[in-house]
């Protein structure tokens, strides 16, 4: 079993039909980077546990019922009277997404620690819950703990530079992480803020010698690089008419943790032991499974059989 840890959220989608320079209807889609990728782990046919608070209001209501129906655990899911965390979505012509966020006193902030499963085989971490406190402090301290017990770490920090008050001290504490991550998964436009401005392929390089066995740079359509301790492997991306981004970088995540599990490599030393073809093939399943999420409105990763 994978446990996905962080936060769920509703993201507020204007709708297609508005009028440049309009404020039209906002739809609400079901979303959050790591509760997509316990969606797209469910739907791909993998055991998912979601480990997150969720708002006792309407909308927690359909986040859990969404998980449920995409095969989901969730028992590690706490619910809470705190409001859902919402993300307002402004979309560009070319389908790319920018956030405006509200947390303040939402449920995703006061998740409380929780034993994981003992099938548990990997930890997946990442956007709002690695940032936004107390709740941040409980999945780091989860992180360190579980990587100790030899549990797989993956990671997606998923940049939301609006929400880190301190950009040094936050890179500090993303470097701390590094050395008990098994995958790191990061966009260009992370990467590039994570380095400070400085090349990206080289960050990711010092990156994996601080501890990853893989580092996975996501380029938009441009395809996947991964960098690993002998070297780097990329794909092109898969073409898809766009309807918007929003899920891809989350469901090409799902995607190499579904590939690791199938072929028994969740663990740091299945990660370093694989070829260049066998990486070839992980990105190219990947790509094609974003390909699909980013074809239709908000995250709606595929299901497996839609890969088949």
């Amino acid at each position: 079993m994978i446990v996905i840890g962080g936060e769920a959220l509703v993201d507020l989608v204007p709708d297609p039909s508005t009028a440049d320079g309009e404020l039209g209807p906002l739809h609400p889609l079901l979303g959050g980077g790591p509760y997509n990728v316990a969606i797209a782990l469910g739907r791909l046919g993998v055991p998912a546990a979601f480990f997150a608070r969720l708002s006792t209001d309407q909308f927690g209501d359909k986040l859990l019922e969404r998980l449920r129906s995409s095969d989901v655990d969730v028992d590690l899911v706490q619910r809470g009277p705190e409001p859902t965390t919402l993300a307002v979505v402004g979309l560009a012509e070319d389908g790319s997404a920018r956030y405006s966020f509200h947390t303040e006193g939402t449920a995703a902030r006061f998740v409380e620690d929780r034993p994981l499963p003992e099938q548990a085989t990997a930890l997946c971490l990442g956007t709002l819950g690695m940032v936004l406190e107390p709740g941040a402090s409980v999945y780091e301290e989860v992180l360190f703990r579980e990587a100790a017990r030899g549990r797989f770490i993956a990671l997606d920090p998923n940049i939301r530079a609006d929400l880190i008050a301190d950009a040094d001290a936050y890179r500090a504490r993303f470097a701390s992480w590094l050395p008990s991550v098994g995958l790191l998964k990061v966009s260009d436009d992370d990467a590039e803020w994570l380095a400070g401005g400085g090349d990206v392929l080289a960050a990711a390089r010092e990156w994996q010698r601080g501890g990853p066995a893989a580092v996975v740079l996501t380029r938009g359509a441009d395809g996947l690089t991964v960098v690993t301790g002998d070297g780097e492997v990329s794909v092109p991306g898969v073409r898809a008419e766009v309807a918007d981004t929003i899920g891809a970088g989350d469901t090409v995540q799902a995607a190499l943790l579904a590939w690791l599990h199938r072929n028994d490599a969740l663990s740091a030393g299945a990660v370093r032991a694989l070829d260049r073809e066998q990486w070839a093939q992980a990105l190219r399943f990947a790509a094609a499974a974003a390909a699909v999420t980013v074809s239709r409105p908000g995250a709606e990763p595929p299901w497996a059989a839609e890969l088949a």
